[in-house]
Protein backbone atom coordinates (compact mmCIF):
# COMPACT_ATOMS: atom_id res chain seq x y z
CA UNK A 1 0.00 0.00 0.00
CA UNK A 2 1.47 3.17 -1.09
CA UNK A 3 2.37 5.89 1.29
CA UNK A 4 -0.36 8.75 2.28
CA UNK A 5 1.06 11.92 0.38
CA UNK A 6 2.16 14.89 2.57
CA UNK A 7 -1.37 17.16 1.49
CA UNK A 8 -3.40 14.11 2.17
CA UNK A 9 -2.11 14.89 5.82
CA UNK A 10 -2.06 18.50 5.58
CA UNK A 11 -5.56 18.47 4.14
CA UNK A 12 -6.70 15.74 7.30
CA UNK A 13 -5.05 18.41 9.28
CA UNK A 14 -6.65 21.02 8.03
CA UNK A 15 -10.47 19.42 8.05
CA UNK A 16 -9.86 18.38 11.92
CA UNK A 17 -8.96 22.06 13.15
CA UNK A 18 -11.97 23.58 11.22
CA UNK A 19 -14.82 20.99 12.50
CA UNK A 20 -12.94 21.75 15.91
CA UNK A 21 -13.88 25.35 15.60
CA UNK A 22 -17.42 24.69 16.74
CA UNK A 23 -16.52 22.59 19.15
CA UNK A 24 -14.13 24.63 20.58
CA UNK A 25 -16.96 27.41 20.75
CA UNK A 26 -19.17 25.35 22.82
CA UNK A 27 -16.08 24.57 25.69
CA UNK A 28 -15.52 28.18 25.83
CA UNK A 29 -19.00 28.86 26.60
CA UNK A 30 -19.65 26.26 28.86
CA UNK A 31 -16.37 27.19 30.67
CA UNK A 32 -16.42 31.26 31.03
CA UNK A 33 -20.22 31.27 30.15
CA UNK A 34 -21.66 30.59 33.61
CA UNK A 35 -19.11 32.95 35.13
CA UNK A 36 -20.29 35.65 32.79
CA UNK A 37 -24.20 35.03 32.97
CA UNK A 38 -24.83 33.87 36.49
CA UNK A 39 -27.71 31.35 37.14
CA UNK A 40 -29.11 31.29 39.82
CA UNK A 41 -31.90 28.49 41.12
CA UNK A 42 -33.35 30.12 43.68
CA UNK A 43 -34.53 33.66 42.61
CA UNK A 44 -37.80 33.69 40.77
CA UNK A 45 -39.19 37.02 39.25
CA UNK A 46 -42.66 36.43 38.22
CA UNK A 47 -42.94 39.93 36.90
CA UNK A 48 -40.35 39.21 34.30
CA UNK A 49 -41.78 35.63 33.72
CA UNK A 50 -42.50 33.97 29.87
CA UNK A 51 -40.63 36.94 28.58
CA UNK A 52 -39.42 36.93 24.89
CA UNK A 53 -35.49 36.68 23.70
CA UNK A 54 -34.40 40.09 23.48
CA UNK A 55 -37.71 41.60 26.18
CA UNK A 56 -36.11 43.90 28.78
CA UNK A 57 -36.44 42.82 32.13
CA UNK A 58 -37.78 44.71 35.44
CA UNK A 59 -33.89 45.23 36.33
CA UNK A 60 -32.98 46.83 32.58
CA UNK A 61 -31.27 43.98 31.31
CA UNK A 62 -32.17 42.24 28.55
CA UNK A 63 -32.93 38.65 28.35
CA UNK A 64 -31.43 37.43 24.84
CA UNK A 65 -33.14 34.14 24.98
CA UNK A 66 -35.57 35.01 26.86
CA UNK A 67 -37.05 33.99 30.49
CA UNK A 68 -39.00 30.97 31.99
CA UNK A 69 -42.29 30.23 33.80
CA UNK A 70 -40.54 31.61 36.90
CA UNK A 71 -38.73 34.73 35.37
CA UNK A 72 -35.15 33.18 35.19
CA UNK A 73 -32.81 33.98 32.26
CA UNK A 74 -32.84 31.37 29.59
CA UNK A 75 -29.02 32.14 28.16
CA UNK A 76 -27.52 31.64 32.24
CA UNK A 77 -29.55 28.10 32.09
CA UNK A 78 -28.22 27.28 28.37
CA UNK A 79 -25.09 27.81 29.37
CA UNK A 80 -25.20 26.25 32.83
CA UNK A 81 -26.44 23.21 30.72
CA UNK A 82 -23.79 23.58 28.44
CA UNK A 83 -21.34 22.87 31.42
CA UNK A 84 -23.31 19.99 32.86
CA UNK A 85 -24.15 18.26 29.59
CA UNK A 86 -19.94 18.49 28.18
CA UNK A 87 -18.73 17.62 32.00
CA UNK A 88 -21.36 14.40 31.96
CA UNK A 89 -20.27 13.49 28.44
CA UNK A 90 -15.84 13.97 29.45
CA UNK A 91 -16.31 11.95 32.45
CA UNK A 92 -18.68 9.21 31.20
CA UNK A 93 -16.31 8.27 28.12
CA UNK A 94 -13.43 8.81 30.66
CA UNK A 95 -15.03 5.94 32.73
CA UNK A 96 -16.66 4.08 30.06
CA UNK A 97 -14.02 4.08 27.93
CA UNK A 98 -11.94 2.79 30.72
CA UNK A 99 -13.71 -0.34 31.56
CA UNK A 100 -13.81 -1.04 28.30
CA UNK A 101 -10.45 -0.78 27.53
CA UNK A 102 -9.22 -2.79 30.27
CA UNK A 103 -11.84 -5.28 29.65
CA UNK A 104 -11.62 -5.51 26.82
CA UNK A 105 -7.88 -6.15 26.65
CA UNK A 106 -7.92 -8.45 29.24
CA UNK A 107 -10.43 -10.47 27.64
CA UNK A 108 -8.75 -10.47 24.43
CA UNK A 109 -5.36 -11.22 25.74
CA UNK A 110 -5.91 -14.64 28.21
CA UNK A 111 -8.90 -15.35 26.22
CA UNK A 112 -10.49 -18.43 27.98
CA UNK A 113 -13.10 -18.27 30.89
CA UNK A 114 -12.30 -14.54 31.22
CA UNK A 115 -12.48 -14.18 28.33
CA UNK A 116 -16.31 -16.20 27.92
CA UNK A 117 -17.56 -14.37 30.68
CA UNK A 118 -16.73 -10.70 29.73
CA UNK A 119 -18.38 -11.37 26.27
CA UNK A 120 -21.54 -13.23 27.59
CA UNK A 121 -21.78 -10.51 30.33
CA UNK A 122 -21.34 -7.36 27.20
CA UNK A 123 -23.96 -9.60 25.28
CA UNK A 124 -26.85 -10.01 27.58
CA UNK A 125 -26.33 -6.29 28.52
CA UNK A 126 -26.69 -5.61 24.57
CA UNK A 127 -29.67 -7.35 24.73
CA UNK A 128 -31.08 -4.55 26.06
CA UNK A 129 -31.53 -0.71 24.65
CA UNK A 130 -29.14 1.18 26.57
CA UNK A 131 -31.09 3.53 27.34
CA UNK A 132 -33.61 1.29 29.24
CA UNK A 133 -30.86 0.17 31.57
CA UNK A 134 -29.26 3.56 32.16
CA UNK A 135 -33.40 4.61 33.30
CA UNK A 136 -33.70 1.08 35.23
CA UNK A 137 -29.61 2.14 36.95
CA UNK A 138 -30.90 6.13 37.24
CA UNK A 139 -34.37 5.29 38.89
CA UNK A 140 -31.96 3.02 41.62
CA UNK A 141 -29.27 5.77 42.28
CA UNK A 142 -31.54 8.63 42.15
CA UNK A 143 -30.88 12.09 40.46
CA UNK A 144 -27.49 13.82 40.72
CA UNK A 145 -24.48 14.71 38.50
CA UNK A 146 -22.41 11.93 39.88
CA UNK A 147 -25.25 9.36 39.25
CA UNK A 148 -25.81 10.32 36.20
CA UNK A 149 -21.97 9.78 35.17
CA UNK A 150 -22.37 6.40 36.99
CA UNK A 151 -25.35 5.52 35.36
CA UNK A 152 -24.04 6.17 31.33
CA UNK A 153 -20.52 4.88 32.30
CA UNK A 154 -22.49 1.56 33.48
CA UNK A 155 -24.89 1.27 30.23
CA UNK A 156 -21.95 2.32 27.49
CA UNK A 157 -18.79 0.55 28.56
CA UNK A 158 -19.75 -2.68 26.70
CA UNK A 159 -18.67 -0.82 23.09
CA UNK A 160 -15.08 -0.11 24.32
CA UNK A 161 -14.54 -3.70 25.26
CA UNK A 162 -15.83 -5.03 22.46
CA UNK A 163 -13.40 -2.56 20.38
CA UNK A 164 -10.83 -3.11 22.88
CA UNK A 165 -11.20 -7.12 22.63
CA UNK A 166 -11.24 -6.87 18.44
CA UNK A 167 -8.30 -4.87 18.62
CA UNK A 168 -6.01 -7.00 20.99
CA UNK A 169 -6.98 -10.25 18.82
CA UNK A 170 -5.52 -9.19 15.75
CA UNK A 171 -2.51 -7.35 17.41
CA UNK A 172 -1.54 -9.74 19.24
CA UNK A 173 -0.36 -12.30 16.63
CA UNK A 174 1.50 -9.78 14.73
CA UNK A 175 5.15 -10.21 14.24
CA UNK A 176 6.35 -7.90 16.93
CA UNK A 177 4.58 -9.32 19.64
CA UNK A 178 5.64 -12.88 19.43
CA UNK A 179 9.01 -11.32 18.88
CA UNK A 180 8.82 -9.13 22.82
CA UNK A 181 7.26 -12.46 23.37
CA UNK A 182 10.39 -14.17 22.33
CA UNK A 183 12.93 -12.20 23.97
CA UNK A 184 11.28 -13.03 27.59
CA UNK A 185 8.78 -9.92 27.77
CA UNK A 186 6.32 -10.39 30.76
CA UNK A 187 2.77 -10.23 30.46
CA UNK A 188 2.30 -6.45 32.15
CA UNK A 189 4.83 -5.49 29.73
CA UNK A 190 3.21 -6.64 26.51
CA UNK A 191 0.45 -5.17 27.73
CA UNK A 192 1.52 -2.07 28.54
CA UNK A 193 4.18 -1.21 25.67
CA UNK A 194 2.40 -3.42 22.87
CA UNK A 195 -1.28 -4.03 23.16
CA UNK A 196 -2.93 -1.27 25.06
CA UNK A 197 -1.14 1.89 22.51
CA UNK A 198 -2.32 -0.57 19.83
CA UNK A 199 -5.99 -0.58 20.56
CA UNK A 200 -5.78 3.47 21.51
CA UNK A 201 -6.74 4.82 17.98
CA UNK A 202 -9.83 2.84 17.29
CA UNK A 203 -11.19 3.70 20.70
CA UNK A 204 -10.30 7.18 20.54
CA UNK A 205 -12.34 7.30 17.57
CA UNK A 206 -14.81 5.72 19.16
CA UNK A 207 -15.07 7.89 21.65
CA UNK A 208 -16.07 10.87 19.20
CA UNK A 209 -18.51 8.70 17.69
CA UNK A 210 -19.72 8.10 21.79
CA UNK A 211 -19.95 11.74 22.82
CA UNK A 212 -23.15 12.80 21.06
CA UNK A 213 -24.84 9.85 22.23
CA UNK A 214 -24.14 10.31 25.52
CA UNK A 215 -25.10 14.03 25.53
CA UNK A 216 -28.44 12.58 24.32
CA UNK A 217 -28.72 10.00 26.81
CA UNK A 218 -27.80 12.91 29.75
CA UNK A 219 -31.11 14.60 28.14
CA UNK A 220 -33.59 12.16 27.84
CA UNK A 221 -32.89 11.03 31.22
CA UNK A 222 -33.19 14.78 32.85
CA UNK A 223 -35.96 15.28 30.39
CA UNK A 224 -37.63 12.22 32.28
CA UNK A 225 -36.65 13.68 35.89
CA UNK A 226 -33.67 11.06 36.21
CA UNK A 227 -31.00 13.36 35.35
CA UNK A 228 -29.55 16.28 37.46
CA UNK A 229 -30.93 17.94 40.41
CA UNK A 230 -33.59 21.27 39.30
CA UNK A 231 -30.79 23.67 40.56
CA UNK A 232 -27.87 22.23 38.09
CA UNK A 233 -30.00 22.41 35.15
CA UNK A 234 -29.07 20.33 32.00
CA UNK A 235 -30.65 20.87 28.36
CA UNK A 236 -33.14 18.10 29.26
CA UNK A 237 -34.13 19.53 32.20
CA UNK A 238 -34.92 23.01 30.61
CA UNK A 239 -36.39 21.54 27.25
CA UNK A 240 -38.98 19.08 30.38
CA UNK A 241 -39.78 22.58 31.98
CA UNK A 242 -41.04 23.90 29.07
CA UNK A 243 -42.99 21.17 27.86
CA UNK A 244 -46.90 23.15 29.23
CA UNK A 245 -45.45 26.25 27.20
CA UNK A 246 -45.25 25.36 23.89
CA UNK A 247 -47.87 27.10 22.18
CA UNK A 248 -47.19 30.47 24.54
CA UNK A 249 -43.31 30.47 25.50
CA UNK A 250 -42.01 28.00 22.46
CA UNK A 251 -38.09 29.69 23.22
CA UNK A 252 -38.52 27.48 26.71
CA UNK A 253 -37.65 24.33 25.16
CA UNK A 254 -36.23 25.10 21.44
CA UNK A 255 -33.33 27.48 22.79
CA UNK A 256 -31.94 24.39 24.62
CA UNK A 257 -32.66 22.06 21.93
CA UNK A 258 -31.13 23.90 19.08
CA UNK A 259 -27.80 23.86 21.31
CA UNK A 260 -28.25 20.64 22.25
CA UNK A 261 -28.48 19.96 18.29
CA UNK A 262 -25.72 22.12 17.16
CA UNK A 263 -23.33 20.11 20.20
CA UNK A 264 -24.27 16.99 18.40
CA UNK A 265 -23.59 17.66 15.09
CA UNK A 266 -20.12 19.68 15.76
CA UNK A 267 -19.14 16.45 17.61
CA UNK A 268 -20.08 14.61 14.93
CA UNK A 269 -18.53 16.41 12.58
CA UNK A 270 -15.28 16.20 14.44
CA UNK A 271 -15.09 12.43 15.17
CA UNK A 272 -15.58 12.12 10.79
CA UNK A 273 -12.14 14.34 10.51
CA UNK A 274 -10.67 13.01 13.66
CA UNK A 275 -11.52 9.32 12.21
CA UNK A 276 -9.80 10.60 8.90
CA UNK A 277 -6.74 11.92 10.23
CA UNK A 278 -5.97 8.86 12.31
CA UNK A 279 -6.28 6.88 9.59
CA UNK A 280 -6.43 8.31 5.93
CA UNK A 281 -5.86 5.61 4.41
CA UNK A 282 -9.02 3.88 5.40
CA UNK A 283 -10.40 7.18 4.40
CA UNK A 284 -9.02 7.75 0.73
CA UNK A 285 -10.58 3.62 0.09
CA UNK A 286 -13.98 4.81 1.39
CA UNK A 287 -14.23 7.65 -0.12
CA UNK A 288 -12.77 5.58 -3.97
CA UNK A 289 -15.55 3.44 -3.07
Amino acid sequence: MSPVPPQGRRRAMFGLLLAGIPLLLFVLAAIVGPMVVAYDPITTRTGDRLMPPGAVLSDGSVAILGSDQVGRDLLAQVLQGARISLLVAAATILAAGLIGLIVGVLAGYYGGILDSVAMRVADIQLGFPAILLAILIAAVLGPSVLNVIITLSLARWVTYGRVARASTLTTKQLDFVDAARAVGASDARLLLRHIVPATLTPLIVMATVEVGLVIISEASLSFLGLGTPPDQPSWGTIVANGRAYLNTAWWISTMPGIALSLLVLSVGGFGDRLRDYLDPRGSAAHTQL
